[in-house]
């Protein structure tokens, strides 16, 4: 559905060249949820409107549904577009018309017919839960209402792709988490695609099948979420990652488990799926001759599927733990055998 291909943006400020993309490539999957993290400054609201090319890269190939969006004439470009939607931060609803006319004035544009508006409006509405709100006027409404009324006017054209610029930052955690269900709604009705971006891991674990982790205008790891939580690799995204779930370590209780007890292991362990819900430590503790203690553990929800995490100090004769972490390794999803001060063996 979306293949980037090398994307470069260089902005000039005054004498001064700043790369805010260096060399980007990604590819969205049609129908899938795609979240794009980073913090601020990463680049990725420049990656998001080169989709569209609201920012036209320096270099590189922007192909959307199969087409060359950097090859199509002004005319053509504008014709593809109609099948991007898009919704924004802020909303960028027009405060001097109504909720019905802010959705029906795409359709104007369009020249659709009022008959075939009104139908579209009523529908869009509906769908979104404010058929009863279509007279009234943005300053009227809340928050997340405002960005229901931007996904209203997003679906207008019935576009096959929906760019999402941090759609959600801007509101409460309830009103947030009816808009992520509103956007899964709309994804599995209507089999949209969707690329979002977001500073939110908790955005990410709800509505999003992969992800691409953003830093200064690259892209530094990317996969399914089920496996960004259950086996970061880079630094950024284990940050990310300790939003949801925090496994590091204070020092002085590094030192008394590890550095005190050199025939010991802490080790970080994640269940994915069914095997969230084995006994494994139970098979562990009848199997081998070791002292498990759990230290911390936590179970989330990753698109509706389980993932538990767990941080375990396990002592014995060192073969034996060996053998013991040998059989988590088989066991688990993943195991990471931690070091002196939250150092990380894979």
């Amino acid at each position: 559905m979306i293949q980037l291909t090398d994307i470069h943006k260089t902005y000039k400020v005054g004498k001064n060249s700043v790369q805010a993309l260096k060399g980007v490539s990604l590819s969205v999957k049609r129908g899938e949820i795609f979240g794009v993290i980073g913090f601020s400054g990463a680049g990725k609201s420049t990656l998001l409107r080169t989709v569209n090319l609201l920012e036209k890269p320096t270099s590189g190939k922007v192909i959307v549904n199969g087409v060359d969006l950097l090859q199509l004439s002004e005319r053509e470009l504008r014709s593809s577009r109609k099948k991007i939607g898009m919704i924004f931060q802020h909303f960028n609803l027009l405060h001097s018309c109504n909720v019905y006319d802010n959705v029906a004035e795409i359709l104007r544009m369009n020249k659709v017919s009022k008959q075939d508006i009104k139908r579209k409006v009523d529908g869009l509405l509906t769908l979104v839960g404010l058929q009863d709100k279509a007279g009234e006027y943005p300053s009227q409404l809340s928050g997340g209402q405002k960005q229901r009324v931007g996904i209203a006017r997003a679906l207008a054209m019935d576009p096959e792709l929906l760019l999402c610029d941090e759609a959600t930052s801007a509101l409460d955690p309830h009103t947030t988490e009816s808009i992520l269900e509103l956007l899964l709604d709309i994804n599995e009705k209507l089999g949209l695609t969707i690329m979002l971006i977001t500073h939110e891991m908790d955005v990410i674990k709800k509505i999003c099948d992969r992800v691409a982790v953003m830093e200064q205008g690259e892209i530094i790891e990317q996969g399914s979420v089920l496996d960004m939580f259950s086996k970061p690799q880079a630094t950024t995204t284990k940050n990310f990652i300790r939003t949801i779930f925090d496994d590091a370590i204070p020092n002085t209780m590094l030192d008394r488990f590890v550095v005190g007890s050199p025939d010991s292991k802490v080790v970080r362990i994640s269940f994915r799926g069914d095997a969230a819900l084995n006994p494994v430590l139970h098979s562990l503790a009848n199997r081998f001759s070791v002292v498990t203690n759990v230290l911390s553990g936590s179970m989330i929800t990753v698109k509706g599927v389980p993932l538990g995490m767990m941080l375990l100090h396990i002592s014995g004769e060192e073969e034996t733990i060996m053998q013991a972490i040998g059989y988590l390794e088989q066991a688990v999803h993943h195991v990471e055998v931690k070091q002196d001060h939250g150092g990380v063996k894979s």
